[in-house]
């Protein structure tokens, strides 16, 4: 009696909503879908707020500064800018003020440092000129795109996809996100890192190849960019291997310090 009665009343309600009903139709509800478990959204802590930045995806930039394009082998003056993504879960994130345990990855034999500066996105869109591309921009890390160097050249040899070297577990440490409206653009300022108190990479962000909103608007050419997206805008020259026990402290002009140890 009771299943008929709610049969009638949700009857009711469709042909009250002038929902035609073929004779003797009953109601279907249909539950919404569950998802079988749950997956962490990957965010990025926001500097003076209890806010955090949800990350989409994580673009990197390779071989940006001239002297680091030459040391992998390439020429700077004739190369395009081509990007790689690493997974939105390979955020590590680091603490201003503390060294976060980073851990040594399987595999490798001969993993590397590279720091650099991180772009996180507000909004987006398709072929964005470059005159407009920092109005995405919602603010800035420090970043370190972390490699595992000899599976990277290992696959490149064999021309096959080096993504083994690249995105991996916690491949990305970042510090907090420190909003674009405070900082201001980073078109130049310092940026370097050291390996026990010894500086190993030291240059000007100036002499990136391709500034941020180049990046911002070259990526737009080949993806719809969105809110969410972070881009790893690539590494001095002097990049090198580290071992455990090993603390990278990692500096960009404007920003906090970063830094982590090899564990």
């Amino acid at each position: 009696m009771e299943q008929s009665r709610r049969e009638i009343l949700s009857l009711a309600a469709l042909a009250g909503a002038g929902v035609a009903l073929a004779p003797g139709a009953q109601a279907q509800v249909t539950a919404a879908p569950k998802a079988l478990f749950a997956v962490a959204q990957t965010t990025i802590p926001i500097v003076g707020t209890d806010q955090v930045f949800p990350v989409r995806r994580i673009y990197c930039i390779g071989r940006n500064y001239a002297a680091h394009s030459r040391e992998m082998g390439s020429d700077p003056n004739r190369e395009p800018p081509f990007f790689f993504q690493k997974p939105s879960d390979a955020i590590q994130n680091v603490k201003v003020g503390e060294v976060a345990d980073h851990p040594y990855p399987s595999l490798t034999k001969n993993y590397h440092y590279e720091v650099e500066l991180v772009a996180a996105l507000k909004s987006g869109g398709r072929n964005i000129p470059i005159d407009k591309a920092l109005e995405h921009v919602f603010g800035y890390a420090v970043g370190l795109d972390m490699t595992r160097r000899d599976l990277q050249r290992a696959m490149g040899d064999e021309k096959k996809p080096w993504e083994i070297g690249k995105s991996f577990d916690r491949s990305a440490p970042i510090g907090p996100l420190h909003p674009a409206d405070k900082t201001g653009p980073f078109e130049k300022g310092a940026i370097s890192l050291a390996v026990n108190g010894q500086v190993k990479q030291s240059s000007n962000l100036s002499n990136m190849i391709w500034s941020v909103a180049e990046q911002i608007s070259k990526l737009s050419e080949a993806f719809e960019l969105m809110p969410g997206d972070i881009i790893y805008s690539g590494t001095p020259e002097n990049v090198g291997p580290v071992v455990k026990g090993d603390v990278l402290l990692c500096k960009i002009e404007g920003l906090p310090d970063m830094s982590i140890k090899i564990v």
